[in-house]
């Protein structure tokens, strides 16, 4: 982003035509590494960097994904679904920071937060707690508070009404849960911002995997309520991003 700040800025004085500006501008959206092609314009077109998915990739791949993004001037680089294995081998050749419960991997720092308020991330369970830490390391990579608030599921709801300050401070909530998936209906009943509901893969026979949770979760008569994938954590932690952080760039 700040390559094209710059470009901006020599155009505003004067030391480059628009003309030269738009070349330079489109001239590289992306770079062929063979493997891939890295997206070099997503943060332009859309607020936030490309991130890597890393499930499916070899770890060298991923390297030399995370070497394209910095070249080109990504300083912090999100690596989701990686293997502790895969960390292990990247960790050779890269700087990077993994969190093994989320299955994520940060190359860089964290950005100090910047967005409009918090992000709650409220899970049912304690089984929950993988796909929510996906969500909240997601979420703070791109630059927000977020303030976790595990086990607090229907199945002992004065553990959730305890924190009645949190909810109603929130600008955003992520409210993930396995099993019924009711969380996020008596959430969504309570707050007055936003609802992601995640349904996790969590629970019996009958939940098929996840499956229960999320037609619960689209059946919600609480308003304001929206649903992504089952398990995922990261889908709902840049959603509540761009919600987090959508007045501070309008």
């Amino acid at each position: 982003m700040s390559d094209y700040k710059e470009i901006l800025e020599q155009v505003r004085d004067g030391a480059l035509s628009v003309e030269d500006a738009l070349l330079a501008i489109k001239r590289k959206p992306f770079e062929d590494i063979g493997y891939a092609k890295v997206d070099l314009h997503r943060e332009v077109r859309q607020g936030a960097p490309e991130v890597i998915f890393g499930a499916g990739k070899k770890a060298s791949q991923i390297a030399g994904i995370i070497d394209s993004m910095r070249k080109n001037g990504q300083e912090t680089i999100l690596i989701t679904r990686l293997s502790k294995k895969k960390a292990k081998k990247v960790k050779k050749s890269q700087k990077l920071t993994y969190y093994e419960e989320a299955r994520i991997g940060v190359v860089g720092e964290m950005p100090k937060p910047d967005g409009i308020g918090k992000i709650v991330v409220a899970t049912g369970g304690t089984s929950d707690i993988p796909v929510a830490e996906e969500a909240a390391i997601t979420a703070q990579v791109h630059g927000n508070e977020v303030v976790r608030l595990y086990d607090v599921g229907v199945a002992g709801l004065h553990r959730l009404l305890s924190h009645m300050d949190e909810i109603m401070d929130a600008s955003v909530i992520i409210a993930i849960a396995g099993m019924e998936g009711a969380l996020a209906s008596v959430i969504g009943g309570l707050a007055d911002c936003p609802v992601i509901a995640v349904p996790t893969s969590v629970g019996y026979g009958a939940s098929m995997n996840g499956v229960s949770a999320l037609l619960s979760m689209l059946n919600s008569c609480a308003s304001g309520v929206s649903v992504v994938n089952i398990d995922n954590g990261f889908g709902a932690g840049y959603l509540a991003s761009m919600v987090n952080r959508a007045k501070r760039t309008s």
